[in-house]
C-alpha cells in the first residue's frame, strides 16, 4: 500500500507546527511552522502555499481531544479550519486524534539532552512529525487514521481567509 506524500499540521494558538512525509510515505519530517496572528482569520492559504511547495498529496491535521476523548473548543476549532481548508483544495483531509503529541515532542527534545527553552517552534514541527509518523505507520499496517473532512460551504469573497 502507498502513502501519499502528506502534510501534517499541528494546530496551536500561537505557532502551528508543520511536518511532510517523504515521497515513499515511510519518513515524517518536521519543516517548521506558521505564526498565527492574534485576532486574524486562521490562514487557510499560507497552508494551502506550503502543502504546494512541500509537494503534499494529503493533509492531516491533528485533532486536539481531550485525555478522556470528548471534544473541546480547540477541537471544534480545528473541525472548523479542516472544514474550510477541504473546501480550497482537492486534496483528501483527515481529522487525526493528536492526544499526547506535544508532550511527547517535550519529551524527545529533553531526552535528547535538550531544552525547550526559546525552541517553542521546534516543539510544533516536532509534534506534527510524531502525529505524521502515527499516521504513517498505520498506513503501513493498511489502516487509514482518523476521519475523512467534509468540505465547509465557501467563504464568501468579501471575507477571505488569510486575510
Amino acid at each position: 500500500m502507498t502513502t501519499p506524500r502528506t502534510l501534517a499540521i499541528d494546530w496551536g494558538d500561537r505557532r502551528i507546527g508543520l511536518a511532510v512525509s517523504d515521497a515513499l510515505g515511510l519518513l515524517a519530517t518536521p519543516v517548521g511552522v506558521v505564526t498565527r496572528r492574534t485576532g486574524k482569520r486562521p490562514p487557510i492559504a499560507e497552508l494551502l502555499r506550503q502543502a504546494d511547495a512541500l509537494g503534499a498529496e494529503a493533509i492531516v491535521l491533528g485533532l486536539p481531544i481531550d485525555p478522556a476523548g470528548d471534544e473541546t473548543d480547540r477541537s471544534r476549532e480545528v473541525r472548523d479550519v479542516a472544514a474550510r481548508i477541504a473546501a480550497r483544495t482537492t486534496r483528501p483531509v483527515r481529522l487525526v486524534d493528536e492526544r499526547f503529541t506535544t508532550s511527547a515532542a517535550l519529551r524527545t527534545v529533553r531526552e535528547q539532552g535538550g531544552s525547550t527553552r526559546g525552541r517553542k517552534g521546534d516543539v510544533d514541527a516536532l509534534a506534527a512529525a510524531i502525529l505524521l509518523e502515527q499516521v504513517l505507520q498505520a498506513a503501513r499496517g493498511g489502516i487509514v487514521l482518523g476521519e475523512a473532512v467534509v468540505p465547509a460551504a465557501p467563504t464568501p469573497a468579501s471575507e477571505p481567509d488569510d486575510a
